[in-house]
């Protein structure tokens, strides 16, 4: 299977619908709104422990937003050719990940959640597990 010909700037923030009220604020995401896929399957990792890291795979097809529900935590992308690090922080910022491309999550704070919606189904067949493996697809391209 080939990568798609994606980079760490094809990435992006994504700020979500959020509404202020006295008992507390509220974020919407649905299919079809301010996603640019339909969600087939949401996951979340909590009680991470300190100085653990995430990830650490690619994927050939399918897309992640990534949300910090609670606390914070680094992302790390990889292209092959060039590194970004963001840093989630707030439950209404979503972070886009296009395929193609190698990820970490770093960082964890204390009580951290992060949210992840994704385009597909797990799979075992869309992962890149090895980074040497990964790094031999993108010169491929």
């Amino acid at each position: 299977m080939k990568l798609d010909k994606n980079t760490v700037f094809d990435c992006s923030m994504i700020d979500l619908s959020r509404a202020y009220t006295e008992t507390g604020n509220l974020t919407v995401v649905e299919n079809g709104g301010e996603i640019p896929f339909d969600v087939k399957r949401i996951y979340y990792l909590y009680d991470i422990p300190s100085g653990e890291i995430r990830g650490g795979h690619a994927h050939y097809k399918l897309e992640q937003l990534i949300i910090a529900a609670s606390g914070s935590f680094d992302v790390i992308l990889d292209d092959g050719n060039f590194r970004k690090r963001v840093t989630l922080n707030r439950p209404n910022l979503a972070f886009h990940i296009v395929p193609g491309l190698w990820r970490e999550l770093d960082n964890f704070s204390s009580g951290s959640i992060s949210m992840v919606l994704a385009s597909e189904k797990f799979s075992e067949k869309d992962y890149i597990r090895n980074y040497d493996e990964f790094l031999k697809k993108t010169k491929e391209i």
